[in-house]
């Protein structure tokens, strides 16, 4: 018995001069906003104050425009996700785009409430701040929740709604980014707050795209360098252990807007059969799948996911 015990307190030991070792060799603390505005916020990115907290924001394209676009974005993104479809749009739209509370440079809710009706109410501050009474919302992933429970609060307030990959209905994933996993897993999730291997972030990055060869350094130096910012990890483990899609699934089939769905035929995160119901419960919606894209359709093909939704986006001004 002693030399069992001799040997559990040699392998624990061992464990934790091996968690110590990770720790160390990967310690990365958070960044302060002043530190990353430099790269990740230049003109035309503004900070608006919006429930106790300073949003990053862009605000682009055609000012008069009567039906604003906002973008939201999934989880461990932020607004640069929607950099091709704003090139592709600000000619003609005005369109708005915002880091999400726990994300980006926004940083965290004060609060740390991280429920879906919650974020519904900071949207709607949100779009107030701004003067916004209509608008299209688009939402990726978990922007696409975000963009139903908004549009659930205040119906009249949403024009049109375009899901992109969305989160809506319980998960039944074929794979999942190893830094959401970790996310939910508890004292391993607690690692992370310290440490953060950048190349955890881009294998995570690399498992939500269609075509893993698309993901540059330059794309990974964004997700690794805004996941630093000060709150953003603990935000993402209190989140995880918070928000479910299960609260809202029932309330799915109440959305009345005109909705089109956009999904990536490679999606193992949210598979395409989503779409499935989606459109089932989404009466009179429209969808389009890409075989070979992601989750992330979006940000991995700008130009045929963007072209995808035109004749649905400019369709507002002429009625449904």
């Amino acid at each position: 018995m002693r030399i069992l015990l001799k040997i559990l307190a040699v392998m624990i030991g061992l464990g934790v001069l091996l968690i110590a070792g990770f720790v160390a060799w990967h310690w990365q603390p958070d960044r302060g906003v002043a530190e990353l505005k430099a790269r990740w916020a230049p003109p035309p990115s503004v900070f608006v104050e919006v429930a106790g907290m300073q949003v990053h924001m862009r605000d682009e394209g055609v000012q008069d425009d009567p039906l604003p676009i906002v973008l939201l974005h999934g989880t461990s993104a932020s607004l640069h996700t929607w950099d091709g479809w704003v090139d592709g749009l600000k000619s003609t739209r005005r369109l708005i785009r915002l880091d999400l509370p726990g994300y980006g440079l926004t940083g965290p809710f004060p609060d740390h409430n991280y429920q879906s009706e919650h974020y519904a109410t900071f949207m709607h501050a949100f779009l107030d701040k701004l003067g916004i009474e209509r608008c299209v919302l688009v939402g990726n992933s978990f922007g696409g929740q975000i963009a139903i429970v908004t549009a659930l609060a205040r119906p009249a307030r949403v024009e049109r709604l375009v899901l992109v990959d969305s989160s809506g209905y319980p998960l039944a994933p074929k794979s999942i980014p190893i830094g959401f996993l970790i996310a939910r897993i508890p004292l391993l999730n607690q690692i992370t707050l310290h440490a953060m291997p950048r190349g955890l972030v881009e294998d995570s990055v690399r498992s939500v795209y269609g075509d893993p060869a698309k993901v540059t350094p330059a794309l990974v130096d964004r997700y690794f360098e805004l996941a630093l910012r000060e709150g953003n990890r603990r935000a993402l483990v209190e989140r995880m252990k918070q928000v479910s899609a299960d609260v809202i699934t029932k309330r799915i089939a109440e959305i009345k807007v005109p909705t089109l769905i956009l999904w990536g035929g490679r999606d193992r995160l949210i598979p395409v059969a989503a779409v499935e119901r989606f459109s089932a419960d989404i009466v009179g919606s429209r969808h389009v799948i890409f075989d070979d894209l992601g989750h992330v359709p979006h940000e991995e093909d700008p130009v045929r996911t963007l072209a995808a939704a035109m004749g649905f986006l400019n369709r507002d001004k002429q009625g449904p």
